[in-house]
């Protein structure tokens, strides 16, 4: 049985992600005091008395038609705002329970009325399903006089209001005692074994448009505003047969051109979603070609350990010939020197084409991240290695590696037992990487080569 999902709804800057992140546990999603913050989903896991369940924040939904409650014109069109309504719609249909999040410093507006009416009118909605019950949170009572003046939100006809202080977590214990009560009763079983695949790249490379056409329908806003996409969203999916999650990042900017504020916050996290991660989707605009920036982004998921796949997008709109394919992968082998073993990937998000290919190769990378090799296998390659090519001597001393073992996998790590460390220099240990990929590819994946002297 899958864990139970609460959904936050309200309009803008009532604090739901900072009740998120009193519920989560740690600061996963943005906090600002700009209205519409949080422009997309984003999911965390909860405990409360033993029970785990699952919370997603949504982005406001915003009655667009409301006068003075409408989300800054930088923002937006009204056809944007609609998107981040759909959202949470969204996020209300696939939920469990329901909290409905207003705020007790402004009192009732008429954006919270509005909200009310659009949860009232998606009850019933659900085929053969029951509505998730709805809790009415009212935030930010963080004094006594707010606190006792939260009977006027029973105007908005949704039950008892439940004073709150996201801040300060005042009464949250009450209102989760409540909450978790409402769960349907099942049999809790262990945690999957998720296979986790971040969509990484540049702002408006079109990473929500891949997440669309992976899962098959409109789970994160797609606009052509670079840097939409300002949290990572966590969509869950199976492949055949296959549980996987798709993290789509925020666009990870130049430092420089990083925005003061909630973008800066945001590309923390996409460094963070890295992280998380087994397989990486580097993101790359076509018409752009490959750049600086694109070389960083490969470097911090190189730092991670984190195995890769180089995803060439908007293919359609570049004009071609028979070597067009065969120079920009020599182009991007070039530049992405340090990473020779990731495969590439042509697509289009926006056609379809070859998206079909996208996760299988994520997949097939991932298994080749917990591949083996056997002991007897390693030290062959080793003893080879030595004999074709002996390293060379630093101060009359040369490097001489005695047997190695692979210790782990996730990813492949080996460790190698010699004279001394100190005299393993790095071109020499590239060169036994080489060799240990000649014998086994680990495609797309980092190893990780450590050297001890034998006598520990």
């Amino acid at each position: 049985m899958s864990k139970p999902v609460v959904a936050l709804v309200g309009r803008p800057n009532v604090g739901k992600s900072t009740l998120f992140n009193r519920l989560v546990g740690e600061p996963m999603a943005i906090v600002d005091n700009t209205p519409g913050t949080t422009r997309d989903r984003l999911f965390g896991e909860a405990e409360w008395n033993g029970v785990t369940f699952g919370v997603i924040d949504t982005g406001g939904i915003d009655p667009s038609s409301v006068a003075g409650d409408r989300l800054p014109l930088s923002i937006g069109s009204a056809d944007y705002i609609r998107q981040i309504r759909s959202q949470a719609e969204v996020a209300v249909e696939d939920a469990d329970a329901v909290l409905f999040v207003v705020d007790a410093e402004s009192g009732v507006t008429p954006a919270d009325v509005e909200v009310a009416n659009i949860l009232r009118r998606k009850q019933g909605s659900r085929d053969n399903q029951p509505w998730p019950p709805i809790f009415l949170v009212v935030n930010k009572a963080d004094s006594a006089r707010l606190r006792e003046a939260a009977y006027q939100f029973y105007e908005l006809g949704m039950g008892e209001p439940y004073p709150i202080s996201a801040v300060h977590g005042t009464n949250t214990g009450d209102l989760l005692d409540v909450l978790v009560a409402s769960f349907p009763k099942e049999d809790e079983t262990g945690e999957e074994d998720l296979v986790k695949i971040a969509i990484v790249g540049k702002p408006n490379v079109g990473k929500s448009s891949l997440l669309n056409r992976l899962v098959g329908e409109e789970r994160a806003i797609v606009s052509p505003i670079a840097g939409t996409t300002r949290d990572a969203i966590d969509t869950r999916i199976d492949y055949e047969g296959i549980p996987v999650v798709l993290i789509d990042t925020a666009g990870i900017r130049r430092r420089g051109r990083i925005e003061p504020g909630v973008e800066k916050y945001s590309v923390v996290r996409s460094m963070r979603s890295i992280e998380r991660a087994d397989v990486a989707l580097l993101m790359i605009d076509a018409v752009e070609g490959i750049s600086a920036q694109d070389a960083h982004i490969a470097g911090y998921i190189l730092e991670a350990w984190k195995s890769t796949v180089v995803v060439v997008n908007k293919w359609d709109l570049v004009e071609k010939d028979t070597y067009t394919m065969d120079m920009y992968i020599k182009k991007i082998r070039q530049d992405l020197n340090f990473m020779d073993y990731v495969p590439i990937l042509f697509i289009s998000a926006k056609t379809g084409q070859r998206v079909d290919q996208v996760l299988p190769i994520a997949l097939r990378v991932q298994e080749e991240r917990l591949a083996r090799l056997t002991t007897s296998q390693l030290n062959k390659i080793i003893q080879q290695a030595q004999e074709d090519h002996p390293a060379p001597s630093h101060a009359g001393r040369a490097l001489r590696m005695y047997y190695g073992t692979q210790v782990r996998s996730d990813p492949p790590t080996f460790m190698i037992y010699c004279n001394d460390p100190a005299l393993g220099h790095f071109t020499y240990l590239r060169y036994l990487e080489n060799r240990i990929r000649a014998e086994y590819h680990f495609i797309g994946t980092p190893i990780r080569i450590i050297l001890k002297p034998r006598h520990e």
